[in-house]
């Protein structure tokens, strides 16, 4: 992905703990999700936790860490995530290429 001149795509693993992963997916999936991470530049897919139900692994690619966690960090998306039946902080991987 190009941003601001510069190529500097990054991937970025999420890891959550839902209270239930089809009213997250629902959630993830809505409008105003997909919308808000398009404008972030942000393309990600989640996954169901295989032997965790309650899990919810995220891939995600974000222009920089930096807008990444600008995104995450806003009040809106720490809404979305409220909402969604998110338990407690995730933990996140930023990987380079």
């Amino acid at each position: 992905m190009w941003s601001k001149g510069k190529y500097m795509s990054i991937k970025v693993v999420v890891f959550m703990e839902v209270e239930d992963f089809e009213v997250f997916a629902n959630t993830f999936n809505s409008d105003g999700a997909r919308n808000a991470r398009q404008e972030a530049g942000i393309e990600a897919e989640i996954y169901q936790g295989l032997d965790n139900p309650n899990q919810s692994v995220g891939i995600a690619t974000a222009p920089s860490k930096e807008e990444f966690a600008a995104f995450f960090a806003s009040p809106a998306q720490q809404e979305r995530m409220q909402s969604a039946g998110v338990q407690g902080p995730p933990i996140i991987t930023f990987l380079k290429g």
